[in-house]
């Protein structure tokens, strides 16, 4: 065991400090957000493998390492060496090196090529991999190309490995170590000494807590501009992934106040540099309200968007379409004709109403209409599934936004005011959506003349990112706004659609079950017997007697949290439907091959974006890799980009806007309280295109549909488009 030292623990408690030397066996546990760790170690003198507890980030089986610690006995599992200190020392044993190697610490080692390569060197592989690599060449199977990876990997872990010597002691993670790496490469550590905070605006996934923690851990000064700029920018940012554009400066000092601790007066002056240096724009509201700060994208894109609208809507049309009905024998109903022939007159038009209305119908009636003038239309959904759904319903191709803008990674949308996209007519799906960056970037792109028509449910849940455009394009009063309120006959079959309906007025869905209904509900009060219910279902109970695949179902969660949220039935679903096997550790899940996973991050460099649900269909242990197949597009992902990646067969209500699904099932129980409303309820019910399966309480159900609450979103798109267009009177 070593020396015994006497020292202060963390807690104040002066105890005697082991020393402990082992060789890591097994990796138990491993939190990658705080680093903390559960080790399964072999250790001279013990018998049985020894537990290890404490924060080592980025341990590999096979290290040996040097603790320094103490002893203690946990009542539920025994007897653990909790860490105060570690130090990494290379591995001396053959078997040592062989393990550590094979760990997945560098690509291009998996355990086969550990084998041969401790085989080929023994006791000297180390110092070859680091001194002469070119001799990998002798081990059977290595290539020169394989070589040059395995040099790389070497030579990139070496550095990280310094850097995570130096930012442990401030408390990173390794994931975020990783990223700064990637971001910085040699220059990391001078780059967050310098100024901690540009942590938080270079890299996705940390943010200013991180960052403040830092720069406290390296005597950073509480009142330091950095920080307070820093401070203010995140604030804005938490403030747009609720969804607002801006902040009032009101709401932005006293917010940033609570969070930097530091006095109003000094924010006030970080704000006004802040407004000098053009790091935030301001608008000018009404006295009450005093001031609006925007963080330049949101303002660029909401000006933008308004302008865009005035110009297209003021623009002549240089197709004519006479009458919008002919060559249609449909008969269609008087608001479906009102809004097929004010389309073929507008040069914007919004059409919005709930499922079984007729959108789809009128849609193609408006298609069917610009045919006859041999007008080129072009169709577009925000989403993957979207943009697949609309072209099934319409026979023609439809894109996703991105894709019609020609989105390219490291050079951006190629469509734009200079290039802008060919056609007469663009008719957009799922508005409800579209945050107000994106449709900056889509109208930057619309040619004056092009006829924009904007389809969409406005009782659904508002776009994930800033902004609330539909809405506040109908609220505008300046563009046709055609809202279909019929259910049409063969829609009233389905008591999916024919709830939805009830649910959005107000009323309790019928939940009398039956033979034939496409919408059942089970009653279950407690939270664990719900979860149960919810794995038979999906597992078995559904498979069997609809003839469908797990797959095919998806179940929605109004949450994430609690033991029916979404990341515990993530858990349990995939114990059940994909046991066993190995995977790929990050961030609480293990992803194995054909798991279920949804992305969480628009990733413009691999053309994935927050909400595409794919399938893993391969994972490489050796590599630290894994490819997801999103429709018919594989994509490649790396160990330390897997925090952008989740769990789907279970998901949020939210995360599943612009999707349906053949088979939902929905627990709404009292647990999920805080989030229970009708608008989420009411976008969860019309996921469900054949089957709706909800467990819960007629309680809770009844909760969400009598709260109304809709969170006003701090937008000002409304009033742009106001000021500069008359208000349209059909």
């Amino acid at each position: 065991m070593g020396n015994q030292n006497n020292a202060m623990t963390s807690k104040g408690i002066i105890q005697w400090m082991d020393q402990l030397r082992c060789v890591v066996e097994r990796i138990t546990y491993q939190n990658t957000i705080n680093g903390f760790t559960v080790l399964k170690c072999a250790a001279k003198g013990f018998n049985d493998l020894v537990t290890v507890v404490g924060t080592m980030p980025d341990t590999n089986v096979g290290a040996v390492l040097l603790l320094q610690g103490y002893w203690k006995v946990d009542a539920k599992y025994g007897r653990q060496f909790s860490v105060e200190t570690f130090e990494e020392v290379l591995p001396a044993t053959v078997l040592g090196i062989e393990k550590y190697l094979g760990s997945g610490l560098v690509k291009g080692i998996g355990p086969n090529y550990a084998k041969r390569i401790v085989n080929t060197f023994g006791v000297d592989t180390l110092s070859v991999i680091e001194e002469n690599p070119e001799k990998l060449l002798e081990v059977p199977g290595i290539g020169k190309i394989r070589v040059e990876r395995i040099k790389k990997s070497w030579a990139d872990q070496k550095e990280i490995k310094n850097i995570m010597i130096f930012l442990q002691g401030h408390d990173v993670s390794t994931s975020h170590a990783t990223k700064i790496y990637k971001t910085y490469g040699n220059d990391s550590i001078k780059t967050v000494q310098e100024n901690p905070y540009r942590l938080a605006d270079d890299i996705w996934g940390i943010g200013f807590k991180t960052a403040d923690t830092i720069a406290s851990k390296l005597g950073f000064g509480h009142e330091r501009y950095e920080r307070l700029r820093s401070g203010l920018i995140y604030t804005l940012n938490k403030l747009a992934d609720e969804g607002h554009c801006y902040a009032t400066r009101e709401m932005l000092l006293e917010t940033g106040s609570e969070l930097l601790e530091v006095k109003t007066s000094l924010l006030e002056d970080a704000l006004e540099r802040m407004i000098s240096e053009e790091t935030v724009k301001t608008e000018t509201l009404d006295d009450e309200h005093g001031t609006a700060i925007y963080l330049p994208p949101f303002y660029y894109s909401e000006v933008g968007t308004a302008r865009r609208l005035q110009m297209i809507a003021k623009a002549s049309r240089i197709l004519q379409v006479k009458n919008g009905l002919v060559g249609n024998d449909f008969p269609y109903d008087p608001a479906q004709i009102l809004a097929i022939e004010t389309a073929a007159q507008s040069k914007v038009l919004v059409l919005t109403g709930g499922p079984g209305t007729g959108k789809t119908t009128t849609t193609l009636g408006i298609i069917n209409a610009y045919k006859t003038a041999s007008a080129s239309i072009l169709l577009a959904a925000p989403t993957g599934r979207a943009a697949k759904r609309l072209s099934e319903t319409t026979g023609m191709e439809a894109k996703t936004i991105h894709r019609l803008l020609e989105y390219k990674p490291t050079e951006g949308y190629q469509r734009n005011e200079d290039n802008p996209l060919d056609g007469d007519v663009l008719i957009v799906d799922e508005c409800s959506m579209i945050d107000i960056m994106l449709m900056y970037n889509l109208l930057k792109a619309v040619p004056d003349t092009m006829t924009l028509i904007m389809v969409g449910d406005i009782d659904q849940l508002p776009s994930v990112g800033a902004g609330n455009v539909l809405r506040d394009v109908i609220e505008s009063g300046t563009f046709p706004v055609i809202r279909l309120t019929k259910i049409f006959r063969q829609a009233q079959s389905s008591r999916i659609i024919m709830n939805a309906h009830r649910i959005n007025k107000g009323l309790m869905p019928d939940l009398s079950n039956g033979k034939n209904t496409d919408f059942f509900f089970i009653e279950k009060e407690d939270p664990e017997i719900a979860a149960g219910e919810i794995v038979e279902l999906v597992k078995s109970r559904l498979p069997k007697h609809y003839r469908i695949p797990s797959s095919a179902i998806q179940v929605l969660a109004p949450m994430q949290r609690g033991v029916v949220g979404a990341t515990n039935l993530n858990q349990m679903l995939q114990d059940a439907l994909n046991p066993g096997g190995d995977g790929l550790k990050r961030g609480g899940f293990l992803f194995k091959s054909h798991d279920k996973v949804m992305q969480i991050r628009n990733n413009y460099d691999k053309e994935v974006f927050n909400g595409d649900i794919g399938e893993i269909t391969n994972v490489n242990l050796e590599d630290r890799e894994l490819t997801v197949k999103f429709d018919n597009r594989s994509v490649i992902y790396d160990s330390t980009e897997l925090d952008e990646l989740v769990l789907a067969y279970a998901t949020t209500i939210h995360k599943s806007q612009g999707s349906e699904y053949p088979i939902v099932v929905m627990p709404i129980l009292m647990t999920h309280y805080v989030m229970l409303q009708r608008n989420l309820v009411y976008t969860g019910v019309t996921r469900a295109k054949k089957l709706l399966v909800i467990v819960g309480t007629k309680k809770a159900l009844s909760m969400a549909v009598r709260t109304t609450v809709i969170n006003k979103r701090n937008t000002l798109l409304a009033k742009r488009i106001k000021e500069l267009l008359p208000k349209y009177v059909i």
